[in-house]
């Protein structure tokens, strides 16, 4: 994705402006419109709630329609193809383009139900999710009265255009839209940081399914070189961290048994904080291991 810069943006006209923004609010460059009377921006944070004022000054009629230009969740437009670029991305990250018939019917059922109680579409800001998650906000919100679920859907809509200005535009400071999810090995055997340590991060669900975030290896200081998730939320759902201490072992020579008391350690949390930083080591020897929520 190409990105420019805030201080491109200030510089630019108000039509340049607009166009460079108009997919922030999906289908409503008139938010961008507004925004850009306000030139120039001195963070990308003022930018953000300038568009956001843009949003909750609207007239009724016009926050409605901004609603209703967002797409079903896993709906015959995202199965088609049919979707903006941004809608796609985001579902993507979600795995609802890769749902079986089963969930897809679900998704269907779903927001039938949604939009037959409301009038509008179901709208989450899906990059902060799992799937489990957004079947589990479709079902809570369900229950709310009209009033309640416009402004969740708008709030909502915020997330999504911060997370997408956040990403497109660049300036000296990012917007707090990011979370992170890191982890470290220490050797309690020999007493220092485990080096070479296989890890594999794993998304679960409830139904059984599981989808491979990361594979990736420690490195000298038993961390990994980047974060296992970071730049972006950490979807709310369940995780499980898999560390290959058997062959890390194996590898330094140490004795083992037939088939080694330890081989895959699986560490299994919940992620409940999609902008938090959730971090997960875990200190090992051939025959134990201990592991906490970190810093």
């Amino acid at each position: 994705m190409t990105t420019i810069t805030l201080d491109q943006l200030n510089a630019m006209s108000a039509a340049d402006f607009t166009a460079a923004l108009a997919d922030i609010y999906e289908h409503s460059p008139w938010v961008a419109e507004a925004a850009a009377r306000q030139r120039p921006y001195p963070s990308l944070a003022a930018l953000h709630e300038a568009m956001v004022a843009a949003v909750k000054a609207a007239p009724h009629d016009a926050r409605m329609k901004l609603i209703a230009a967002h797409p079903d969740l896993a709906g015959k437009a995202a199965r088609a193809g049919a979707l903006t670029k941004d809608s796609t991305a985001e579902q993507t990250s979600a795995g609802l383009d890769r749902l079986s018939e089963a969930d897809y019917a679900r998704f269907h059922e779903l927001n039938d139900a949604y939009k037959a109680k409301f009038g509008i579409p179901f709208i989450v800001c899906v990059r902060r999710h799992t799937k489990d998650s957004i079947l589990a906000e479709f079902e809570r919100r369900l229950s709310h009265g009209d009033a309640a679920e416009t402004d969740t859907a708008l709030g909502e809509i915020v997330r999504i255009g911060a997370l997408r200005l956040d990403s497109q535009v660049s300036a000296a400071e990012k917007l707090p839209v990011a979370g992170r999810l890191s982890t470290h090995v220490l050797d309690t055997h020999s007493g220092r940081p485990a080096e070479g340590v296989g890890i594999e991060l794993w998304e679960l669900s409830r139904d059984g399914a599981e989808r491979l975030i990361v594979r990736t290896a420690t490195n000298k200081d038993g961390r990994t070189d980047g974060p296992l998730i970071g730049g972006r939320p950490v979807p709310r759902g369940t995780y499980e961290l898999r560390f290959a201490i058997g062959g890390y072992f194996r590898a330094r020579g140490v004795p083992l048994a037939a088939p080694p008391f330890l081989d895959i350690v699986p560490i299994r949390f919940g992620v409940a904080e999609p902008e938090g930083h959730y971090h997960v080591p875990i200190s090992a020897s051939p025959w134990a291991y201990g592991t906490y929520r970190g810093s």
